[in-house]
C-alpha cells in the first residue's frame, strides 16, 4: 500500500515539533509557542517560531515553513522516505510497504546493514588492538586525533583472507558476498575483499553503515579500495560525509565538495565540518542533486594540477543540462601540488576558507578552461573557441538560463578580440510628447504584455488543455515524475482537482521506483482521482507523442523514444513561459515608466525568450502528427 494522507497526518500527530528541533537548535518557550535563531540563516535575534499544535515551523526571517518530515529533509539533507523512516521509528508506527517485493527487498536490506555495521564494529575493535600499531601511528602522523578517529569509525583490516570470513561466521557467506565483505570468484572459495587496510565506514545520509573504503598500509595497488555496488551502496548517489556535512551546511550555508574522504577527514579535524567528497567517481547528476537540496551553488575543490583540473571540467559539463535559475557550481583551485590538508596545515582552516572566497563561478571556469585550450590568432582559431563556447551555453536545457550564458560568453569574446563598437551619444532623458516636437511615442505593440487571449499559459496557472496533456503523459510516463520532481512542483495548476492528481502521482512516484503506468493505475485506484486519472488516458486526441496509444511492433521502441523526450520538453516548458512572461510583463511596466534602452533592451530579449518557447510549444505538437 501507498503512504496515505492518513497515515502521514498521524505520523506528524505522534512527533512533538518541538523536542525534534529542539536536538540541534537551542529553542526558548514564548507563550505557546517556541522560539529560535533559524537555523536556515544568520540571524541575531529570533524570528524563526514552532508551533506544536499546528505541527509546523516557520521563519518570518527567510520564510522557511515546514513540518517534521519537512524538517528532516532540509535540515538534515535526508530523502523523504528516509525522513519518513526515521520519524516512523520514533513514533513507534510501521511504514507501510508498497507491495509484497518491497518489503521482501526493505527486510534484505535491514539484515545487509547488521552485516557492514558488525564488520565495521569489528574492525574498529583490530585498530584498537595490538595488531593496529602500524595503522593508530600513520593516522598519528597525518594528524588524525583520537576524538576525530572515533567520529569517522576508523579501523583496520588484518592482513587475512578469511579473518573477517570467520569473525562474521554467524552470517551467511552469500550475505557476506552481496554485502561486499566478501569476494566470489568462480568455483574458489569466498575471501576477504579488504586485507591489510586502514578502513573507513561509508554512511548513508541517517548515519547507517552501507558501505568501507580502505587505504593499503605499506606498498600496494590500489592505494585506495571501495566496496562495490550493493543493495545497500550504490557510489553514484552517495556522498562520503554527508550525514555530518548536511546540518553543518545549514549553519555555514554551504557545502564543500573535495577529491576523497581522507580529504573530507582532514578538513573535519581542522574544523571545517561541511566538507563531502564523491567516492571514486565523478560527480554525478544524482550526486549534483543532492547537493543542490542543500545549498543554491556548492564549492567544488579540487587540485590544480592536471588531474584535479580535469575532474573540475567533467563535473562542470556534468552540471550544465542541469542549470535552472539561482543554481550553480562554484570552483576552488587549490595550488598544484598540494591537497586540503596541505593547505590546512600551512594556512589554517581561515586560509583554507580564504581560498575557497576566490572561487569562480560556473562560467568563468567554463571561459577560462577554453581559452586555455589553444592560440587563438587565427580567425579559425578564434571561430573554433566561440563554437566551444555556444556549445556549453547549448547544453542548457532551461531556456533562461541557456540564454544568459551565451550573452555572457558573446560579452567577453567581445572584450577579448576588442571588437570595435559604434560610438553612443549621450543618453536623452525622456520628455512629454510636447517637448519631443509633437510626436507621440508608441511601444512596439509585439512587446506588450501578453494579452488575456494568448494566455493559455500564464500567472494564474496552465490552462486546461495543456494540464490535460500534461497529466495523460506523466500517466503513461511515470518514470518522468522521478525526474522531473522539483520542476512539476512548480507548475501552477488551477483546477484543484487536478493539482489534487499531480500531488497524488508525485507521492507515489517518491514511494515507489520503477512504476509503469499499470501500476501507478492499481496504486491510484482507491482514491477520488482515479476517474479522473483515466478519463484523462482515453483522451487520445491530445496533439502531443506523450498522450498517443503505443501499440507494439515495429517502430515502437523508437516511438516511446520520441513520447519521453517530447515530455521532457513540454514539462520545461510549463514550468518556464508562465516564469518569463510574469518577468516580461514586470520588465514591460519598467520600460513603460523609464522609456529608456536598457529596459527597452530588456523587454525585447524577454519577448524572444517567450517567443521561441511558444515555437517549441507548437513544434512539439506538430511532431506527434509526423
Amino acid at each position: 500500500m501507498a503512504l496515505t494522507p492518513q497515515w502521514l497526518d498521524e505520523l506528524r500527530a505522534r512527533v512533538t515539533l518541538s523536542t525534534l528541533i529542539g536536538r540541534t537548535v537551542k529553542i526558548t518557550r514564548a507563550g505557546r509557542e517556541y522560539k529560535a535563531c533559524c537555523p536556515f540563516h544568520n540571524e541575531k535575534t529570533p524570528s524563526f517560531t514552532i508551533n506544536d499544535e499546528k505541527g509546523f515551523y516557520h521563519c518570518f526571517g527567510c520564510g522557511a515553513h515546514g513540518d517534521a518530515i519537512r524538517w528532516m529533509t532540509d535540515q538534515r539533507g535526508l530523502s523523504f522516505m528516509d525522513a519518513v523512516k526515521e520519524l516512523a521509528g520514533e513514533a513507534g508506527m510501521e511504514v507501510p510497504a508498497p507491495d509484497p517485493r518491497a518489503a521482501k527487498k526493505a527486510e534484505e536490506q535491514a539484515s545487509l546493514r547488521d552485516v557492514t555495521q558488525a564488520a565495521a564494529d569489528w574492525f574498529t575493535q583490530q585498530l584498537g588492538s595490538s595488531n593496529g600499531a602500524p595503522a593508530r601511528d600513520y593516522l598519528a602522523k597525518r594528524g588524525i586525533s583520537d576524538a576525530t578517529r572515533t567520529a569517522f569509525g576508523f579501523g583496520l583490516a588484518p592482513d587475512s583472507r578469511s579473518a573477517l570470513k570467520e569473525a562474521l561466521k554467524k552470517y551467511p557467506t552469500a550475505m557476506l558476498v552481496e554485502s561486499g565483505m566478501l569476494i566470489s570468484v568462480d568455483d574458489k572459495e569466498p575471501y576477504d575483499r579488504f586485507r591489510g587496510r586502514l578502513m573507513i565506514p561509508i554512511r548513508d545520509a541517517r548515519g547507517r553503515v552501507i558501505a568501507f573504503g580502505g587505504r593499503i598500509l605499506g606498498d600496494g595497488e590500489p592505494k585506495y579500495l571501495n566496496s562495490p555496488d550493493t543493495p545497500l551502496f550504490d557510489k553514484g548517489r552517495t556522498l562520503y560525509n554527508l550525514d555530518k556535512a548536511s546540518p553543518a551546511s545549514r549553519q555555514t550555508n554551504r557545502i564543500i565538495v573535495v577529491e576523497g574522504y581522507m580529504d573530507v577527514i582532514a578538513l573535519a579535524e581542522a574544523g571545517v565540518a561541511d566538507a563531502v567528497a564523491p567516492l571514486g567517481t565523478a560527480l554525478t547528476e544524482n550526486q549534483l542533486a543532492m547537493l543542490w537540496r542543500m545549498v543554491p551553488v556548492p564549492l567544488l575543490c579540487f587540485d590544480g594540477d592536471a588531474a584535479g583540473q580535469k575532474a573540475a571540467m567533467r563535473a562542470a559539463t556534468r552540471a550544465l543540462p542541469l542549470l535552472r535559475p539561482g543554481f550553480s557550481l562554484a570552483f576552488a583551485t587549490l595550488p598544484a601540488g598540494q591537497d586540503p590538508d596541505d593547505i590546512v596545515r600551512a594556512r589554517g582552516a581561515d586560509g583554507f576558507t580564504a581560498l575557497l572566497e576566490e572561487a569562480q563561478p560556473l562560467v568563468e571556469r567554463l571561459w577560462a578552461h577554453e581559452v586555455a585550450a589553444g592560440p587563438l590568432a587565427t580567425p579559425e582559431e578564434r571561430a573554433a573557441l566561440k563554437t566551444r563556447l555556444l556549445g556549453h551555453a547549448d547544453a542548457i536545457e532551461d531556456a533562461d538560463v541557456r540564454h544568459h550564458y551565451r550573452e555572457a560568453f558573446r560579452e567577453r569574446l567581445d572584450a577579448l578580440f576588442a571588437r570595435a563598437r559604434p560610438e553612443r551619444g549621450p543618453r536623452v532623458p525622456w520628455a512629454p510628447m510636447a517637448q519631443r516636437g509633437g510626436r507621440r511615442f508608441t511601444p512596439d505593440p509585439r512587446l506588450q504584455p501578453p494579452g488575456a487571449e494568448t494566455r493559455s499559459i500564464g500567472e494564474a496557472g496552465i490552462g486546461a488543455p495543456y494540464v490535460a496533456a500534461l497529466l495523460g503523459g506523466l500517466l503513461r510516463y511515470p518514470a518522468a515524475l522521478r525526474r522531473h520532481e522539483e520542476a512539476l512542483m512548480r507548475v501552477a495548476i488551477g483546477n484543484p482537482a487536478d493539482a489534487e492528481l499531480l500531488g497524488a502521482m508525485l507521492d507515489i512516484a517518491n514511494a515507489q521506483e520503477g512504476l509503469d503506468c499499470e501500476g501507478l493505475l492499481a496504486i491510484l485506484e482507491p482514491m477520488k482521482v482515479y476517474n479522473r486519472a483515466t478519463t484523462l488516458l482515453r483522451a487520445d486526441g491530445m496533439h502531443f507523442s506523450f498522450n498517443r496509444r503505443l501499440e507494439d511492433g515495429e517502430g515502437a521502441a523508437e516511438a516511446r523514444e520520441t513520447a519521453l523526450r517530447d515530455l521532457d520538453e513540454y514539462i520545461g516548458v510549463l514550468v518556464t513561459q508562465p516564469e518569463i512572461r510574469a518577468r516580461l510583463a514586470e520588465a514591460t511596466a519598467d520600460f513603460q515608466r523609464t522609456m529608456d534602452d536598457e529596459g527597452f533592451a530588456r523587454q525585447q530579449k524577454l519577448y524572444a525568450m517567450d517567443k521561441e518557447l511558444t515555437r517549441r510549444l507548437a513544434a512539439l505538437s506538430d511532431s506527434s502528427q509526423d
